[in-house]
């Protein structure tokens, strides 16, 4: 394989990015004939098809790899131009790529972002996904860091433990008169009536109300097939809680979001004694770099004041 140049890399992340050759010509300030050839002469460096020409372009597989290469470059390049004092001379700002789950997003990440260092000279381009998928976000290059469940390393990539989301399984009191009148009284909940009864979903990605269902049945060994009940999409965070403040559905809440509401009654608790614990880690490229070093420490620093230390014992969702 040939030596790729910085320049091709630098094309290459930019098609990507843009979209279509022609605005990766615009962003370049060059021709998009230009484009094409250094995308032409990284492919034959290559021997393989890196990009797929839909609208917008999409990186091949082996495209994804020259990808993760081309920002980690672009990555080593800036932090180089930090350390000779060279980066006060270019225009704009480096964008940091971060990927990291909704629940986090709402309850303590962006509270790390407000803790950064003055004169990082960084904004954040955050792109939200479930924490059971946001690796995928590492492993095509599509960012450099990322709040995830999983923890195993990605390729290229180091991990740590962040600590534990917990979660409560709750609903506004007129809900249980309505739906659950047992829960309402004080009982745990039948498994069967919670599931005939609405539930809320972030999106389709979300199963943590189905996995706890599942252990309720479990519990109460019950192998009997269901059929899911009602269920309400509402993918933003604080709407989310909202849906299940309004009576729409029960749900699980992050502890440190419903606990004050739980306290004040205006929520209750389908099952205290089963909490449902999700460990997060933060997975980051393995390439040395002041910046990711500095943004690694103030997240795990601020995750610490809101997940639960040391890791518990963590179920799955």
């Amino acid at each position: 394989m040939s030596r790729f140049s910085s320049e091709q890399l630098h094309t290459f992340a930019a098609v990507v990015s843009e979209g279509t050759l022609e605005a990766a010509a615009r962003k370049l300030h060059v021709t998009a004939s230009a484009v094409s050839q250094r995308l032409k002469a990284l492919e034959d460096g290559a021997g393989q098809v890196l990009l797929r020409r839909s609208n917008p372009v999409e990186a091949t597989a082996a495209g994804e790899v020259v990808l993760r290469l081309a920002r980690q470059m672009a990555q080593l390049e800036e932090d180089a131009g930090r350390e000779l004092g060279l980066a006060a001379a270019a225009p704009g700002h480096h964008s940091l790529p971060i990927a990291v789950n909704a629940d986090s997003l709402s309850v303590w990440f962006l509270r790390a972002l407000a803790k950064m260092p003055e004169g990082l000279d960084v904004v954040f381009d955050l792109r939200r996904d479930d924490e059971q998928h946001s690796a995928g976000m590492l492993r095509s290059g599509d960012v450099m860091a990322a709040v995830t469940a999983t923890p195993d390393p990605v390729q290229g990539c180091r991990v740590e433990p962040l600590g534990v989301m917990r979660y409560r399984a709750v609903a506004a009191p007129e809900f249980l008169e309505r739906w659950l009148p047992d829960v309402a009284s004080g009982k745990h909940p039948d498994p069967a009536q919670l599931n005939a009864a609405p539930a809320v979903d972030f999106d389709r990605k979300d199963t943590y109300q189905d996995v706890f269902l599942d252990g309720l049945f479990t519990k109460h060994r019950i192998r009997t097939a269901r059929a899911r009940g009602p269920r309400h999409y509402v993918p933003a965070s604080q709407d989310f809680f909202d849906a299940v403040r309004l009576g729409l559905g029960w749900a699980l809440i992050p502890e440190v979001q419903c606990g004050p509401e739980i306290d004040a009654g205006r929520l209750v608790q389908l099952a205290p004694d089963r909490p449902f614990d999700v460990p997060l880690f933060w997975q980051r490229w393995r390439t040395a770099s002041p910046l990711l070093d500095t943004v690694s420490e103030v997240v795990r620093k601020t995750a610490a004041d809101y997940l639960l230390q040391p890791e518990a014992k963590a179920g799955r969702r």
